[in-house]
């Protein structure tokens, strides 16, 4: 199975960044060793879409939990599908601090995305305080059991991503042996729920950078990363790419 470098820009970006950004990508990619993506700003989505060629997957970082209709400033599954995203971020720990989604919601943004064919990125992580309370396995199982039962056998169509949240835009980062941990339990539980497991990619999210992707990805069950900062600094992000083996 490949890994996956998947890079989120978060609320970045201009025209003009866009184009160098993705310039120096596409010069210093080679060979198919990994999957390679970016999840951009919707407004973005046309522009570096026309630039991402075929090395770069486009991703969003959002999908809308409805299909269509009065829900103004949301975008659908099927209008990023017209647009070329093969992969959409759901339940970013963002989306769910600073715009109260819930599990529900994530499960419905999971199962809106495969519907259209685009592989969501499902991201589960726990607090500061539920980690120093002991309720890391509880809370990541809980969040990807909602999306394990609103989608059934289409899990094994998912890529999860576990993003401690004490560790994002933090500069800490769970060490490898925490990290693999939480994706050993998070393995069982897909284990438990589908046939297919064993193609179901699950990435680590938490400040993942160019000095300790590789120990990380040595992890046997780290199958990847969701990049934030560093995926913006393209010295940084070919760094992480290439220690994906």
């Amino acid at each position: 199975m490949k890994k996956l470098i998947a890079g989120n820009w978060k609320m970045n970006g201009s025209l003009a960044a866009n184009e160098a950004l993705m310039g120096a990508l596409r010069a210093g990619l080679s060979g198919p060793a990994r999957d390679v993506a970016v999840c951009v700003p919707a407004p973005y989505l046309a522009q570096v879409g026309a630039l991402a060629g075929d090395v770069i997957a486009l991703g969003a970082q959002d999908v809308s939990a409805h299909e269509q209709g009065a829900y103004t400033g949301e975008v659908s599954a099927a209008m990023l599908r017209e647009l070329g995203v093969r992969y959409a971020i759901v339940g970013h720990s963002e989306r769910r601090q600073y715009h109260a989604e819930s599990d529900a919601v994530v499960a419905l943004k999971a199962q809106r995305a495969l519907a259209c064919g685009i592989t969501p990125i499902v991201c589960v992580g726990e607090t500061l305080a539920e980690r120093e309370t002991g309720d890391t396995e509880n809370v990541v199982k809980r969040q990807l059991a909602a999306v394990i039962h609103a989608n059934g056998h289409c899990i094994s169509e998912v890529v999860v991503a576990y993003e401690p949240v004490w560790a994002i835009g933090t500069g800490k980062t769970a060490t490898p042996q925490q990290a693999q941990q939480v994706h050993a339990v998070l393995r069982a539980q897909l284990h438990a729920a589908s046939a297919h497991s064993d193609r179901i990619r699950i990435l680590y999210g938490g400040s993942m950078n160019a000095g300790n992707a590789a120990e990380l990805m040595t992890q046997p069950d780290i199958d990847g990363g969701l990049i934030g900062g560093a995926s913006l600094k393209p010295e940084d992000f070919l760094k992480i790419i290439a220690s994906a083996r």
